[in-house]
């Protein structure tokens, strides 16, 4: 848990714009319904240059 909460806030400090530019992150969501029932999925990415940090949940 704590490691996500980090991961969160590396995505946060490079989004506000601490080390240059703000740079905007772009969302991604997915709703599938399976045998299974419905499965959500999201996803956050931030892209600098050649750096793309990303996290799904």
């Amino acid at each position: 848990m704590i490691r996500i909460f980090a991961v969160l806030n590396l995505l946060a400090l490079a989004a506000c714009g601490a080390d240059g530019e703000p740079v905007t992150p772009s969302m991604n969501t997915t709703v599938s319904i399976t045998s299974s029932g419905v499965v959500t999925s999201t996803g956050v990415t931030v892209r600098k240059g050649p750096v793309t940090l990303g996290m799904s949940l």
